[in-house]
């Protein structure tokens, strides 16, 4: 039987155990927030100089520029004389000069010396007008300026490099940790030799890919041809080829924690999908000769290594949010209301929507603080099936709100839609998707179980629970406030990913430091158990840095093999066989549906949206389906696909963070009861699918009460 590591004790050895498998990946998330908060710092130090020094951007440089050559006339005469004689000179030496005619015009040559002297004139007095205003305090702000600019390009210039080292080292994490993520856990020695087993070849194939690419890179360097980022070759080598070897060495080790099992069908279902992705695609890429088509589009990957590197900051702060008293002290809030699980279901969706807007992708918000939602709800009475359930389809509704990151990459792919457009029909959409949620708990559920407090107890007590709220409130006000006054910046998709961080860590630091508040975890366990949890704020980072590696890793190797696949998809044609014109909107929207259901099943949100902008876009404009309609559908059918098994990524992710289900009806019910949380979500999110994709068609009217502007037809 294993410790859990919640309870095992604290000891000196585990601490340092914790510390060096945690400090690699806090250098590359702290860099990474460095980067982040140095960009914003460094464009508002520019603005401060520019603001004070009208030539600050010439005095940034001033040691670059030489003083003027030229000299201001004195002797007008004398200068008009002598440049009447150079001319004259170049006349005689001239042999076509009677073609062209010799007259010289003197007055000509003057105004040409005279405007020639008022220029150089201009240029010394700019020139002196500088070194006089190069006073130490410029100098002292160029020098902070510039080493701030150094320092911002070193790490951003890098940034391939911090992603190769997070994806790679992560990944080792989650491997040695066996949480990637499959379609069903490991539960006997069976699974777990299969699962190591396509672990090895997946691991083994990706090398070779890597060694392939990089052999024809260095090929193609020698022979002349400029490339750029060449060092990364070897780093994805290595990589690889170390996960290759933890893989092999895993092979060799014996489960004697787990018992043999029999079922060949149930063991495949626990590979990894990143390694049933790698697998297939790389026998697909050979049976085209491609051999290092996985290494091409793993590059690929890399020229968005912001936005992935981003993704790592969620999911710490995820963890880092897990490691507070946060979101008890939310649900606090709630409490006094005494609210029945169905009603509190569709509370927390609701409240849940920003948060995933601010993540960017449901699979992101999952990871981040699955767990969390989970417990609050199991505390309140929610049963396991309802509580996976919602958690699942939690991270599905606010994809489409203000500022979600991929609503922006939508609208950046292309001139057809706007930010505002979809920020607005997705607002809708929630709405929409919560009602029908509420619909679908209360019908299938039947009547809700309690009754909601009176007034005269829920507010009282609502109000006696935000007290303990303010210091927090305070916190995240504070940090805002701030930046907005230091950087002139607010909290938006592109500082979102600098400040959050920021805020949990002062959080976490106000709980240990100031309310010497224990782990959370010791909340759950018995009086003797919660002593080791008591941990410090450099601990409790040290736990969620440590949580982070493998979700991130598991995210990253599954994101990245994801691409290889939209890749494959896209090299294939199968896209193309479709029909530019249908003849029919409702065929149209109906073969749309099923294909962008399918690609969110296989492939990540980002990717999937660089796939269906190239493919699938054009041929719904071609068919008479408005931009907004296509492009709104698309989120949901993506969100759709993410929910719906065999592969059901959101209830993966669920499942990674949370566990396996363990209630009695989760284990021995009938079909409904076992698979309830499959089923619920796949219910929400196919009817809001279908309402969204087929009523828009009907009218104008609809297409306005749905979508939030008029239908162009």
């Amino acid at each position: 039987m294993t410790t859990d590591s919640r309870t095992a004790p604290v000891t000196a050895s585990r601490t340092w155990s914790m510390t060096l498998a945690s400090v690699p990946m806090l250098a590359i998330l702290v860099l990474t927030l460095l980067a982040s908060v140095g960009e914003t710092l460094h464009s508002r130090i520019l603005e401060i100089g520019g603001e004070t020094w009208p030539d600050y951007f010439n005095l940034r440089v001033i040691d670059r520029i030489s003083a003027p050559g030229c000299q201001v006339v004195v002797d007008e005469e004398a200068a008009v004389d002598l440049a009447v004689a150079v001319k004259k000179a170049e006349k005689s030496a001239d042999p076509f000069a009677d073609v062209f005619g010799d007259q010289i015009d003197r007055e000509q040559i003057r105004a040409s010396v005279l405007a020639a002297s008022r220029t150089c004139a201009n240029r010394l007095a700019n020139w002196e007008r500088l070194q006089s205003l190069n006073g130490p305090g410029v100098q002292a702000f160029v020098l902070i300026e510039t080493g701030l600019s150094q320092a911002v390009l070193l790490v951003t210039g890098n940034r391939r490099v911090l992603l190769g080292l997070m994806l790679l080292f992560c990944a080792a994490a989650a491997t040695l940790g066996r949480q990637h993520i499959a379609l069903r856990p490991v539960e006997s020695r069976l699974d777990d030799r299969v699962a190591t087993v396509s672990q090895l070849v997946a691991n083994a194939l990706l090398t070779a890919s890597t060694w392939l690419y990089r052999q024809q890179e260095l090929a193609q360097a020698e022979a002349g041809m400029p490339l750029a980022h060449l060092f990364m070759h070897d780093i994805w080598v290595a990589g690889f080829g170390s996960l290759t070897l933890i893989s092999l060495w895993q092979l060799r080790q014996r489960r004697d924690d787990l018992p043999v099992g029999r079922s060949w069908p149930r063991a495949m279902l626990s590979v990894p999908l990143y390694s049933f992705m790698c697998i297939t695609a790389s026998i697909q890429f050979a049976f085209h000769g491609f051999y290092h088509g996985i290494a091409v589009y793993l590059t690929m990957m890399a020229e968005l290594s912001a936005l992935f590197l981003n993704l790592g900051l969620y999911v710490w702060v995820g963890m880092l949010l897990a490691r507070t008293h946060l979101p008890r002290k939310v649900f606090d809030v709630l409490r006094p209301w005494r609210l029945p699980p169905k009603w509190l279901g569709v509370a927390v969706l609701l409240l849940t929507a920003l948060p995933t807007a601010y993540s960017g992708a449901s699979g992101i918000f999952i990871l981040a603080a699955g767990l969390t939602l989970y417990r609050e709800l199991r505390r309140a009475g929610t049963s396991e099936q309802l509580a996976l359930a919602t958690t699942a389809i939690s991270g599905s509704m606010g994809t489409m709100l203000r500022p979600c990151l991929l609503v922006v990459i939508v609208a950046t792919l292309n001139n057809s839609v706007t930010t505002d457009e979809m920020f607005s029909a997705g607002a809708r959409v929630l709405l929409l998707t919560a009602s029908v949620y509420a619909i679908y708990v209360f019908l299938i559920g039947g009547p809700s179980k309690g009754k909601i407090a009176p007034l005269r107890v829920a507010v009282p007590g609502m109000l006696r629970a935000l007290v303990p709220l303010l210091p927090y409130v305070a916190i995240f006000v504070g940090v805002i406030l701030l930046w907005n006054l230091l950087l002139n910046r607010g909290l938006d998709e592109f500082s979102a990913p600098a400040i959050l961080p920021l805020i949990l860590l002062l959080v976490l630091a106000f709980e240990r430091w100031v309310l010497r508040s224990p782990d959370p975890d010791a909340d759950d366990l018995p009086e003797d158990a919660r002593a080791p949890l008591a941990s410090g704020f450099s601990l409790a980072v040290l736990r969620a840095t440590r949580d982070s590696s493998a979700l991130i890793g598991a995210l990253l190797m599954l994101m990245a093999l994801s691409v290889s696949v939209g890749g494959l998809i896209e090299r294939s044609g199968l896209l193309e066989l479709f029909p530019e014109q249908l003849g029919s909107v409702w065929l149209t929207l109906t073969l749309l549906m099923g294909l962008l259901v399918f690609i969110g099943m296989i492939m990540d949100p980002y990717g999937a949206v660089l796939l269906v902008n190239a493919t699938l876009a054009p041929i719904a404009l071609n068919n008479g389906i408005d931009p907004l309609h296509f492009w709104v559908m698309t989120v949901l059918a993506f969100e759709m696909g993410y929910l719906t098994p065999p592969v059901a990524l959101n209830h993966l992710l669920t499942r990674q963070v949370v566990g396996v289900p363990t209630s009695p009806e989760s284990l021995n019910g009938t079909f409904w009861q076992r698979n309830f949380r499959f089923i619920l979500p796949v219910l929400v999110m196919g009817t809001t699918l279908m309402m969204v994709t087929y009523l828009p068609a009907f009218g104008s009217t609809i297409f306005q009460l749905l979508l939030g502007i008029q239908s162009p037809a």
